[in-house]
C-alpha cells in the first residue's frame, strides 16, 4: 500500500479482494499446492467433514493425507465456485460469504465429470490492510465418484 493510498479503498475494493481470495483457494487445491493452502489459510479455522483444523501445518497435512494426487501433481480437478455473496462490514474489517462449488474430475480412464457440489461458508478479518480468512466450513451435499479424489471415505473439502 502506498502512502497515498486509504487505508480502506471501500466496498468494492474489500469485494473484489475477497473473491480474489476465493478463487486463490480453488487454484491451490487444483494445483496441488497443498503448502500454498496451508498459507492462505494460516490464519483460519477450516472445518470439512473431519472437524476443525486450524494453522498452516495442521490444513497442509489434512490436505496431504486426504487428497490423491496423480503424476502430474494435481488431483485432476477443477473447483468452481459460483452464486458468491460477499458482506462486507468496513467499519469492524469483517465480511462473510456464501458460495457454491461443484468439483469436477477427469483422469485418462475418467470421462470429465462432477463428484462433489456443496457450500462454502466464509468469514473473513482485514488486518494490516489486508483481507484474510478467519474461517472456512464447507458442506458438501451432493457426492458423487469420490474414489480417485479422496483417500478416506467421506472426507469432504
Amino acid at each position: 500500500m502506498s502512502p497515498s493510498t486509504p487505508r480502506h479503498a471501500g466496498p468494492a475494493s474489500s469485494h473484489r479482494a475477497i473473491e480474489n481470495l476465493i478463487a486463490r483457494y480453488a487454484e491451490l487445491v487444483d494445483d496441488g499446492d497443498f503448502a500454498g493452502v496451508g498459507t492462505l489459510l494460516a490464519d483460519a479455522t477450516f472445518t470439512g467433514s473431519g472437524g476443525p483444523v486450524r494453522g498452516r501445518d495442521a490444513i497442509e497435512g489434512m490436505f496431504r493425507d486426504t487428497v490423491i494426487v496423480y503424476a502430474d501433481g494435481t488431483p485432476r480437478t477443477q473447483h468452481v465456485t459460483t452464486n458468491v455473496a460477499i458482506e462486507v462490514d468496513e467499519r469492524a474489517d469483517t465480511a462473510v460469504a456464501r458460495s457454491y462449488v461443484t468439483v469436477l474430475q477427469a483422469l485418462p480412464d475418467l470421462p470429465l465429470q462432477p463428484i462433489a457440489g456443496g457450500r462454502y461458508h466464509d468469514r473473513f478479518e482485514r488486518r494490516d490492510g489486508q483481507w484474510r480468512f478467519a474461517e472456512r466450513r464447507v458442506r458438501i451435499n451432493l457426492v458423487g465418484d469420490v474414489s480417485r479424489h479422496l483417500r478416506r471415505a467421506g472426507a469432504q473439502r
